[in-house]
């Protein structure tokens, strides 16, 4: 039984490693998005968008923030976003 056990010991650090090892291969896009509500509702809309086309997205950052303002009121929220997606790996 020794035996056995060492070599399930070894087999569990082999796949071990070779998890470790594997490497996932991301792409990042840029994207506008605009919304009559708020960034966070464009920031989901581009998300949303991205995702008709895409598969494996991971993360969304968003970088700059806009927004049209018509009588001291704010009528559209934009949003310039970077969306990362997994290509393969």
């Amino acid at each position: 039984m020794p035996e056995e056990s060492t070599f399930s010991t070894k087999l569990e650090q082999k796949l071990e490693q070779k998890r470790r090892m594997s490497v996932a291969i991301h792409k990042v896009i840029e994207v506008l998005s605009e919304s009559d509500k708020s960034w966070e509702d464009a920031a989901d809309r581009a998300v949303k968008d991205a995702a008709k086309s895409l598969q494996g997205i991971k993360a969304v950052y968003v970088k700059n923030f806009q927004a049209d303002v018509k009588d001291n009121k704010i009528v559209k929220y934009r949003i310039n976003a970077k969306i990362t997606f997994e290509v393969g790996g």
